[in-house]
């Protein structure tokens, strides 16, 4: 496993560093796939309704999807 650095304002690295172990690994999942799967040579928006899309046909409801990131609030 290697280590990257990228930018963010100060407030996201202060809120990463505060955010539980849990949603930092998730973070970290989101950028792994994010280039693994080769998604940077597409436009965000394409990759985003491909998610969303997969979601949906996972059952990922937007009810559902509200209660969980009430969980992580």
């Amino acid at each position: 496993m290697a280590t990257i650095t990228i930018q963010v304002d100060e407030d996201i690295k202060i809120a990463f560093e505060k955010s539980n172990p849990k949603i930092q690994e998730q973070l970290s999942s989101i950028v792994k796939l994010f280039f693994k799967e080769n998604l940077h040579n597409r436009r965000l928006t394409e990759v985003m309704a491909e998610i969303s899309d997969k979601a949906q046909e996972r059952g990922l409801t937007p009810e559902i999807l509200q209660d969980i990131l009430a969980e992580n609030d």
